[in-house]
């Protein structure tokens, strides 16, 4: 018997929070966060966090484990969301992987292999003077010429990813990109049930920008004054996080305020549409319209639960309180 594994996923902003406490309570299960931000520590506001009394009672984790200064990538992610995963179906529950960062989901679903091969030193070495001294879109650019589809998939910011996938095609020849297609092609090791939650573009568009409006309102600003007060940088992967290096450019005087937030915005905006992408191309995904449930989260849960009982999962009767 495959062990069940229930993910919930969708754009930014979408609404996945509430309905995902409303999931994990019907199933008897427990969170763990797939979203590349939320487990910093400190950064609350930009990354959109869960808030403790929104648990309601259901277990989360990957939230708040890490400091901003500590590296966090895929397979850190891959490693921890199994150890999780293990200790929850100890407990007789079942692990609800929710957020937004697609690779970290598909990662475990397919338990993507990330083996690492012999790293060359003086290869490494040589890619790390060009980003410091060329800039990381020279080295993004070297990227583009022997693996296309990584260059579109990694933030040219993003130097260790984009060092990594140079060093794998160094290595093996293979664009790490073929590697990872080859890898998605298994068949998961779960019993899964992979839901995206979606609304229409311009009603999504909307409460993207209301939410960057209510996180100026909420702090934002100070957030980020005080992560640069203890020393975090824009060169930290943490800090190159949608609300975070659009801040630090007003804050280093690159821009106005009001441009950052247009920025954010913009680029917020941008960022959903790669993952609605990202998402139409995964296998076996059960896509939830909002705009067909009426917006209405206890229809949107009935139906979520009624596939799963369609695909032999077990659901308890304890979905009434919907609206947290």
């Amino acid at each position: 018997m495959k062990q069940p594994l229930l993910i919930l996923t969708g754009p930014t902003a979408v609404g996945k929070t509430a309905l995902s406490i409303s999931l994990a309570k019907a199933i008897n299960g427990e969170i763990i966060s797939a979203d590349s931000m939320q487990v910093y520590r400190g950064m609350d506001i930009g990354s959109a966090k869960i808030k403790k009394e929104e648990m309601d009672g259901v277990p989360h984790f990957l939230i708040d484990e890490l400091e901003p200064d500590e590296e966090f990538h895929v397979v850190k992610f891959q490693t921890l969301a199994k150890q999780y995963m293990k200790e929850i179906w100890e407990r007789g529950h079942v692990p609800v992987l929710t957020g937004g960062t697609g690779f970290y989901i598909q990662a475990v679903l397919y338990d993507i292999d990330f083996t690492e091969n012999e790293c060359d030193p003086v290869y490494r070495e040589e890619l790390e003077r060009i980003a410091r001294q060329e800039g990381a879109a020279a080295l993004h650019g070297r990227l583009r010429e022997v693996d296309p589809v990584s260059a579109d998939e990694i933030h040219e910011n993003n130097i260790k990813r984009v060092i990594r996938a140079l060093e794998f095609y160094k290595e093996t020849g293979t664009p790490i990109s073929a590697h990872n297609e080859m890898e998605r092609k298994k068949e998961s090791p779960y019993q899964s049930a992979y839901f995206v939650l979606n609304d229409n573009r311009a009603h999504l568009y909307e409460r993207i920008d209301n939410r960057v409006d209510q996180m100026m309102k909420d702090g934002l600003l100070e957030e980020v004054k005080r992560l640069k007060e203890r020393g975090f940088t824009r060169d930290m992967v943490s800090m190159q996080g949608l609300g975070y290096k659009e801040i630090m450019d007003y804050l280093d005087g690159k821009c106005s305020l009001e441009e950052a937030v247009y920025t954010l915005k913009r680029d917020t905006r941008h960022f959903a549409k790669r993952q609605i992408t990202w998402f139409k191309r995964e296998r076996d995904v059960i896509w939830m319209e909002k705009e067909k449930y009426h917006y209405n989260e206890e229809e949107i849960l009935k139906a979520m639960l009624l596939e799963l009982e369609k695909r032999g999962w077990k659901t308890g009767e304890n979905h009434e309180d919907t609206d947290k």
